[in-house]
């Protein structure tokens, strides 16, 4: 499945906010200078219930992936949703697709990025005003 002309994003989108629209919106900016003559896809991944509770305790998430998913695939940005439960597993989806760019928050610079060997180029953005889904359940929950 060789398609260059895909964006790809991946998070657990816990609570939709902000950041997220703008980061949905920066990749569709992105499609539409760099892809003017070719269809091109924005494709998200999205991690399960199981690894979000691994990774940040058993509150979490806060919405299931169900509704996770069906909230991306109603972002107007974003064409197909993906879920994964591990490292393998992303890495494996990110191969499949072979995006051409990834974008992701500048807070992920200087990290890992599992599956970067199979993306072109990977575009980091700084923080909408400092959102986090994270940030954003902590507050409510204090």
């Amino acid at each position: 499945m060789q398609h260059k002309e895909i964006i790809w994003i991946n998070g657990t989108f816990d609570v939709l906010h902000m950041g997220h629209i703008k980061l949905f919106q920066k990749a569709h900016e992105i499609a539409c200078d760099e892809f003017r003559s070719f269809s091109w896809k924005i494709v998200v991944g999205v991690d399960t219930d199981e690894r979000i509770r691994e990774k940040k305790g058993p509150s979490r998430p806060i919405n299931s992936l169900k509704n996770r998913m069906e909230f991306l695939l109603n972002q107007k940005q974003v064409d197909e949703v993906y879920a994964f439960h591990s490292d393998d597993m992303l890495r494996g989806l990110i191969k499949a697709h072979e995006p051409r760019f990834m974008v992701i928050g500048d807070d992920y610079r200087n990290k890992e990025i599992i599956g970067s060997e199979f993306i072109n180029e990977i575009i980091y953005l700084p923080r909408y005003e400092g959102l986090s889904s994270s940030a954003i359940i902590n507050r409510t929950h204090n």
